[in-house]
């Protein structure tokens, strides 16, 4: 049995919701059932947020980063590039309990604008802070592995939007290493995901996104972990099902 050890305060210990800062509570971002139940969210060293699209848990973590100081669109504290500025206002309207920690470093990685990211890093010429070579150079997988292991440090604070989305399920597992290596180096993460393997970290907190609000859930509870295993183990009954096309007129 492995026996994890995690630092006893992170970087953000809790998000609430503003209420007296919303202007219109019946419009986007605040109809969500998610952000309407962020009353006093507590934060981990290691937090995901998992539901289906639409549930609100990008949003939910773009204003988080950008309420922590982080660019809308990614990167570190310090980019300020704009490639099209779509963020919610709801950053604007929550309020987040810091401890007596500071992060040394930090990240907020969103995999739809990693892109511009990398062009970033380019433009400015700080490749070297990034193992050397463009990021343009390598594969999705490999840029965000090797922004990982040279960015990334110990004491940092990093909100990841679907990283999964640059990794095959072995570089998953790479990823879940690094961030152990890291977390135990006294770093935040806040992750969300749809994946049961980024999922694995067994010393999080897993928040659950969905049309009855926000709340805490178990690994095994998940439907994503629950849906996977079955169809991993009855591959055959599911595809019946979903491709029985008997059903289907003749032509």
């Amino acid at each position: 049995m492995y026996l994890l050890r995690v630092p006893d305060r992170p970087f953000l210990l809790r998000v609430s919701l503003k209420h007296e800062q919303v202007v219109d509570a019946s419009a986007y971002p605040f109809v969500v059932p998610a952000v309407r139940a962020l009353d006093g969210l507590t934060l981990a060293s290691v937090t995901y947020f998992v539901g289906e699209n639409g549930s609100g848990k990008s949003t939910l973590l773009e204003a988080i980063a950008v309420a922590a100081g982080f660019n809308a669109e990614g990167g570190t504290s310090n980019f300020a590039f704009s490639t099209r500025a779509t963020e919610s206002p709801l950053h604007g309207c929550i309020r987040l309990a810091r401890s007596e920690r500071r992060p040394r470093t930090g990240f907020f990685l969103r995999a739809e604008s990693f892109y511009n990211v990398a062009s970033e890093i380019d433009r400015l010429g700080v490749g070297d802070s990034y193992g050397g070579r463009s990021l343009h150079e390598m594969s999705h997988g490999e840029s965000f592995l090797a922004l990982m292991q040279h960015r990334f440090g110990g004491a940092g604070l990093y909100i990841l939007d679907e990283p999964e989305a640059a990794l095959s399920p072995a570089r998953q597992l790479a990823f879940l290493r690094r961030l152990h290596d890291l977390v135990r180096q006294g770093s935040q993460f806040l992750i969300a995901t749809h994946s049961p393997i980024v999922l694995a970290y067994p010393a999080a907190t897993i928040y659950r996104l969905d049309d009855e609000g926000l709340s805490e859930t178990s690994y095994d509870a998940l439907e994503h972990v629950t849906l996977t295993r079955d169809f991993l183990n009855h591959r055959d009954r599911f595809l019946g099902r979903l491709l029985d096309d008997e059903d289907e007129p003749r032509r």
